[in-house]
């Protein structure tokens, strides 16, 4: 068996970081206090102590400056790991993202590449300041050109960073900040890196389909626990870990299988990514579907302030509803 360690997701991120400093030289971190501090939640903690100031670089307060700087390392030949300390911040440097990071290959006809990792703490759940709770990835999922990952634990976030800093690809690493210490799970100590691109199938059913990814992974799998207890419900989880390019054959396989189909995120309902899983589903499963979709989602307004954050994010009764609507349909 192989050997684990159980940790948390900070603690995993962390690990991660330091196998691939020390697997290849070229690996490097730079952001706002992630060197003396460890970063603003400790996930690059102890990096400038084995690695240097060289490798673990604290910037000014200048978030297009990080990335921008991230653009430049990536085309010499570097793998700059960017922290924007929350994912709300990462608008001050969009340019970089937009008008640079993703277009370099297509620019340059294959000849420069910019395999850069942008690192933020992403979604609600903790109570957070305003501009620190967004859950905007589907605007970085319609910048083509960009890999869009959120890991949903500490197993898969390891395996994921380690694989979005071997990719040629800029990524953007979204982290679900409400799961960095409430989840703890066996991490195998061996280089198990976790593809770009695919999504996990959690547990296989043939009664319905649940899709979701991040912070809902873990709500998913509670409420799905107590139905299949108390209801005799035989639902098929999915993961999708990489928002964009997302693994649609997945989810089409699984429909096709099952008939019936949840979605459940958090960012906003309209052009979310629960929306465009709709539009593959009616394109590839139509002929198989036994109910509507259902889609459990955060509302179309801005994150509200912490005394309501509750009502904004979904929730045990509203994924219950939701389960019972294409069952009984």
């Amino acid at each position: 068996m192989a050997e684990t360690k159980r940790l948390t997701m900070v603690e995993a991120l962390n690990l991660a970081l330091f196998e691939e400093m020390e697997r290849d030289k070229n690996v490097l971190v730079l952001g706002e206090d992630v060197g003396v501090d460890g970063g603003v939640f400790r996930v690059t903690k102890g990096l400038v102590e084995k690695y240097g100031e060289e490798r673990v670089v604290d910037t000014p307060l200048a978030e297009e400056g990080i990335m921008g700087a991230a653009v430049g390392l990536a085309l010499y030949g570097k793998r700059p790991v960017c922290e924007i300390q929350f994912s709300g911040f990462i608008f001050e440097g969009y340019e970089q993202l937009e008008s640079h990071a993703r277009r370099l290959r297509l620019r340059t006809h294959g000849a420069l590449e910019c395999p850069m990792v942008l690192r933020a703490p992403c979604a609600g759940g903790i109570r957070a300041l305003e501009h620190h709770n967004e859950s905007a990835e589907m605007i970085y999922g319609h910048m083509p050109g960009l890999v869009v990952v959120m890991p949903s634990g500490p197993r898969n976030a390891r395996g994921l960073l380690k694989a979005a800093i071997r990719s040629n690809d800029p990524v953007v690493f979204l982290e679900p900040k409400s799961v960095y210490r409430s989840i703890r799970e066996d991490v195998p100590l061996h280089d198990d890196v976790y593809p770009l691109g695919k999504a996990a199938v959690l547990r296989e059913g043939s009664q319905f389909t649940v899709v979701t990814y991040g912070a809902q992974v873990k709500l998913v799998k509670e409420v799905m626990k107590k139905g299949i207890e108390e209801q005799g419900w035989d639902p098929e989880i999915i993961d999708l870990q990489t928002i964009m390019p997302f693994d649609y054959e997945t989810v089409v396989q699984s429909v096709q299988k099952t008939g019936r189909c949840l979605i459940v995120h958090e960012a906003p309902r309209s052009g979310g990514l629960g929306a465009e899983i709709v539009a593959r589903l009616i394109e590839f499963s139509f002929l198989y579907l036994e109910a509507p979709i259902e889609r459990v989602t955060g509302w179309d307004t801005p994150f509200p302030f912490y005394a309501r954050e509750d009502t904004y994010l979904p929730d045990a009764q509203r994924i219950t509803s939701a389960v019972h609507n294409i069952l009984s349909y």
